[in-house]
């Protein structure tokens, strides 16, 4: 028996490190990813296999700086955990900032996660990337 909150925990913290590696040990082969949002933001769309799971989390860590990322409830019910929480973020290439409640759903099978879902207000990400550009100081 797996322990998929553990898993989750693992995953979650292996993010907040930047630590790609970290992230797909615990990803099975045919992981499915899918963070729902239009073209805008660059890190929308479906991704199927470790492949696309590397270039997913790769987008998403180049694309902002996170301030924050909170999870606030956890909870494990069978092969599935639900998350809940706040997270912070600024897009690297605007002024902008996305701050929203999150709801993500984790599919697991034998201790690694083959589904993973990211809810959150997309419009505010839209028009977080949409904002003028950040400006380089010298």
């Amino acid at each position: 028996m797996h322990d998929n909150l553990a898993v989750t925990r693992k995953i979650f913290a292996a993010f907040g490190a930047h630590d790609i590696p970290g992230i797909l040990r615990h990803l099975a082969e045919d992981v499915v990813i899918e963070f729902y949002g239009p073209p805008s933001i660059p890190y929308a769309g479906r991704y199927i296999g470790q492949a696309a799971a590397r270039s997913f989390f790769s987008t998403v860590l180049s694309s902002v700086v996170i301030n924050r990322f909170e999870p606030e409830e956890m909870l494990a019910v069978a092969d599935k955990v639900f998350v809940t929480g706040h997270l912070n973020l600024s897009p690297k290439t605007t002024t902008g900032t996305i701050d929203s409640a999150f709801a993500h759903v984790i599919t697991l099978r034998d201790g690694k996660w083959v589904r993973f879902r990211d809810f959150m207000d997309t419009a505010v990400a839209v028009e977080a990337f949409r904002a003028p550009p950040r400006v380089a100081t010298a």
